[in-house]
């Protein structure tokens, strides 16, 4: 156990993208320390959650699906945005670039700005999801690398609007972490160790590494910490 037991009784906590891969270790990890989480996912089917997590469907394209999930919580102590799309290869075409924008950097926007009222009762706290792509381009993802900079950028932007209210606003920037989203390349044997050549700790990382860092965002262990991201990647940006 990472943190004391009990760390989140009370607390209440939405995380975006929350139904696979880090955005369910993130809404594991909270449960197990007493928050009560709600996931939110466009397609809720097939989770990897505990049945101590809540689960809504929530688009985050769609500003009315975001009103209408927040509108029905009492309180919020943080919120999680890991909700995401990537399409390796078709990114080049204007259609997909919007949608994969859409997603990543105007959707973590409209949840930030819905859950703002929230958030400045309870002083409580943001956790985006950046990327090591914020800091280097991808020739392939061309609209997830943009939007991920865009999400380091409003990231600092809302650390700074947000702090008047007690809101904090922080990022994680996960590097190559085994989930769904990079199965294609964890399956590439060849791209796969090079990935693990190239990272200093030798491994791929696993959702939970990257839950561990946005749990700490979440506490008042982070209570001084705002305008910040944090690359959670075993070492690949300092290579």
């Amino acid at each position: 156990m990472t943190y004391q037991s009990g760390l989140f009784s009370g607390k209440r906590v939405l995380v975006t993208g929350g139904t696979r891969g880090i955005g369910a270790a993130v809404a594991n990890r909270l449960a197990e320390l007493g928050a009560r989480v709600l996931a939110t996912a466009r397609d809720t089917a097939n989770t990897e959650l505990n049945d101590n997590v809540d689960v809504a469907a929530m688009d985050v394209t769609r500003a009315a699906d975001v009103e209408r999930v927040i509108a029905g919580l009492d309180r919020l102590d943080a919120v999680v945005n890991c909700a995401g799309a990537i399409q390796r290869g078709k990114e080049h075409s204007i259609d997909v670039f919007e949608h994969v924008v859409d997603v990543n950097l105007t959707g973590t926007m409209r949840v930030c700005s819905a859950a703002r009222p929230l958030l400045a009762k309870s002083r409580g706290a943001i956790v985006n999801t950046a990327s090591m792509l914020s800091y280097f381009g991808g020739s392939l993802v061309p609209a997830y690398s943009a939007s991920k900079g865009g999400v380091a950028q409003l990231t600092k932007s809302l650390a700074i609007a947000y702090a008047a209210d007690g809101i904090r606003v922080n990022a994680i920037a996960p590097g190559w972490i085994a989930t769904g989203f990079t199965q294609g390349v964890q399956d590439d044997a060849e791209r796969s160790r090079a990935i693990v050549e190239r990272t200093p700790m030798g491994r791929w990382g696993k959702p939970d590494d990257v839950a561990k860092v946005a749990v700490f965002l979440c506490t008042e262990a982070a209570g001084f910490v705002t305008g910040t991201i944090i690359p959670v990647d075993g070492g690949y940006l300092a290579v």
